[in-house]
Parts: structure tokens; C-alpha cells; sequence
């Protein structure tokens, strides 16, 4: 048997979920392969489908909390006798595990974020006139180093619709005018859309007939989709009833996504599914829009003030809105119309 990989990817949820669509890439063009995959348990079920891949949970704050907590884990992973270690993170976290492994006389290669050329994107309009590398293919380069064939490319969606969870069974059969799901939450304030702008979609999506299933986590944003949907026919909040498994298997069930910069995007890539997704202070040119998406279907409103960052945890003024401001309903509900077929 092929001596295992260790990949390290410890968060945020988007980034993991774009390892998983490279890992199949991986796994597919390299049956013998094996990987470890390291990263936060809740993310596991982005890994389950994956032939090849064994998933081992990083804890942070419990078992491996601290130096020592790093070096347990550097046991465990070391136990598998791996051959390669793949950081895809390259943070503190991480660069203290390659050293360990370095020690030990691992082969190791890291990802190169590109850092200069994303404060440089930032700083001068005139650097944004091409796209930077795409995120997936930084990471495709790092295995690409430890001799594994990954031939990248950004332009494929593959939906396999697997079964969908059984309380959704009988909407999704009835539904006649297009299946739509909406993650309208992002972890920094900036990338996310005015919730009145997204109710407003909300219902002009229920009139017309669509189903639409309303995606995020936590009570609070649970609340809030619920006063969003009052008065709606064909509005779910999924929100704290479906695992993360069957929140994919869902999605792998939509005719469509809409989501911010954020997880949710990368969740419809990895399960296939066309995204539409709405950009404000962050910029899909600097890598990061959703694997086999295609371009057109980012909905902004270029300006010289955009982008103010990489992650979108700054605000980004322009014309004195935030920058997401500018993206109108007609704009998303024009281009949902469109790619539905509705009549309304």
C-alpha cells in the first residue's frame, strides 16, 4: 500500500470545502493515493465520499489546545508513517507541524497564498485587470510538488444528485417552477447582502412560484430567516434541522444556489450545483469564487474603492454605501429568472 499524504487545512469552512472538490481531483487521477485529511470535525463530511481519504479531527481548543496539544497530534499523524505532508494553510498552526515533520525527514511543501500580489490587487485599481490564481489551483501546486498529478481546472460542475433528506422529500417532488437555496449569512459583516434587499428576493422568488430553502447556522440567523419567510408559501428555513451531510445532500438537489462570498458558495461547487453569488468588499479575481463556477455568475458592481480586502472583514465605502450595498434585487432576481426560465 502507497504511503499515506497528510494534508493540513484547519478552516475556514469555504477554504476546506475546496480542498474536498481538489481531493477528488486528486484522488481520481491517483486511485493508489491516500490521504490524512487534518481539519476542524465539523468539516468531516465534506471528506466522506471521497475514496481514499481518511479524516482525522483537529481540536483546537480541547486535546490539541497549545504546544503540547500540537505535539499530540503530530503523534498521531507521525503513527500513520505518512510520506508527504501537504500544508494548504501555512499558519502558525500548521508551519509548527511541518517542522515537526521536517525533523523527522518528511518530504513537505506548502502553499504560496500570494500574499503581495492580493495587497497589490488591493491597493491599485490597475492590478486588477486579470484574475489572480485561483485558490484550488494554489492548492492543486502543492501536491503537484510532492509528485501527485492534479490537473486543475476551474470550468466543470459535476452534480451526481444524491437522495435528498427524507423531509424534503415531497417538496422537492412538487416542485414546478425551479428549486433555489439561499445562504444569505457570511462570517465578516461586509460580505454580507442588506438583509431587507434579501428578504425582498426572498419574496419575490416565493411569489413566482420557486422553492426556495433558506441555508446558515446558529439561532440567531435562525430567527432571523424566520421573520424574513413570514407570510411565505414556498419558503424552508433549514436552519438547525439538517447535519452537515444533509445540508450537502440538499444542495446536491437545487437548481441553483445563491449565496455570498462565503461557504456556501464552495458547498454548491463541491455538490455540483450552479451558484450565483453576490460580492461586495471582496473580489472574485483574487481566487476565490466557487470551483466550476463560471464568471458571470458573480453579481457586483465594479468600483474603484473595491475590494477593501481579502476576507472581507473591512468595510468597504463606496459612494458612502458598503460596497454589497450596491448589488440591486433586480440584479439577482433578473439573473435567477433568467437561468429558471420564469415567467414572472
Amino acid at each position: 500500500m502507497q504511503s499515506p499524504i497528510v494534508v493540513l487545512r484547519f478552516s475556514a469552512m469555504g477554504d476546506v470545502a475546496m480542498v474536498a472538490s481538489v481531493l477528488k481531483q486528486l484522488c481520481y487521477r491517483n486511485p493508489q493515493a491516500q490521504v490524512i485529511m487534518v481539519s476542524r470535525a465539523h468539516f468531516e463530511a465534506f471528506f466522506t465520499d471521497i475514496p481514499g481519504v481518511r479524516f482525522v479531527a483537529f481540536h483546537p481548543k480541547t486535546i490539541h489546545k497549545g504546544l503540547m496539544g500540537l505535539f499530540k497530534l503530530f503523534k498521531t499523524l507521525n503513527s500513520f508513517a505518512p510520506a508527504t505532508i501537504a500544508d494548504l494553510h501555512d499558519n502558525i498552526r500548521s508551519n509548527i507541524l511541518l517542522t515537526l515533520f521536517r525533523l523527522k525527514g518528511k518530504k513537505t511543501a506548502q502553499i504560496d497564498k500570494g500574499r503581495k500580489q492580493k495587497k497589490l490587487f488591493i491597493q491599485d485599481p490597475s492590478a486588477r485587470r486579470k484574475p489572480l490564481k485561483h485558490t484550488a489551483v494554489r492548492y492543486a501546486e502543492v501536491f503537484s510538488q510532492l509528485g501527485y498529478t492534479v490537473s486543475f481546472t476551474n470550468n466543470t460542475l459535476v452534480n451526481t444528485r444524491k437522495p435528498a433528506p427524507s423531509i424534503y422529500q415531497e417538496i422537492l417532488e412538487f416542485a414546478n417552477y425551479g428549486v433555489v437555496g439561499i445562504a444569505p449569512f457570511a462570517q465578516h459583516l461586509p460580505k454580507v447582502w442588506p438583509y431587507e434587499k434579501m428578504q425582498e428576493l426572498i419574496h419575490r422568488l416565493d411569489r413566482a412560484g420557486v422553492k426556495v430553502f433558506l441555508f446558515g447556522g446558529g439561532k440567531q440567523e435562525q430567527e432571523i430567516v424566520n421573520s424574513w419567510i413570514v407570510g411565505t408559501e414556498n419558503c424552508i428555513n433549514t436552519i438547525g434541522k439538517l447535519e452537515l451531510n444533509k445540508e450537502l445532500d440538499l444542495i446536491s438537489n437545487l437548481d441553483l444556489m445563491i449565496s455570498m462570498d462565503s461557504s456556501g458558495m464552495h458547498m454548491a461547487s463541491l455538490e455540483g450545483t450552479r451558484c450565483l453569488s453576490i460580492w461586495g468588499a471582496t473580489h472574485p479575481y483574487m481566487g476565490f469564487w466557487g470551483i466550476g463556477q463560471v464568471f458571470e455568475d458573480c453579481i457586483q458592481v465594479e468600483h474603484p474603492s473595491r475590494p477593501s480586502s481579502v476576507y472581507g472583514n473591512k468595510p468597504c465605502i463606496c459612494d458612502g454605501k458598503e460596497a454589497i450595498d450596491l448589488v440591486q434585487v433586480d440584479m439577482v432576481y433578473n439573473k435567477v429568472k433568467e437561468i429558471l426560465s420564469l415567467e414572472s
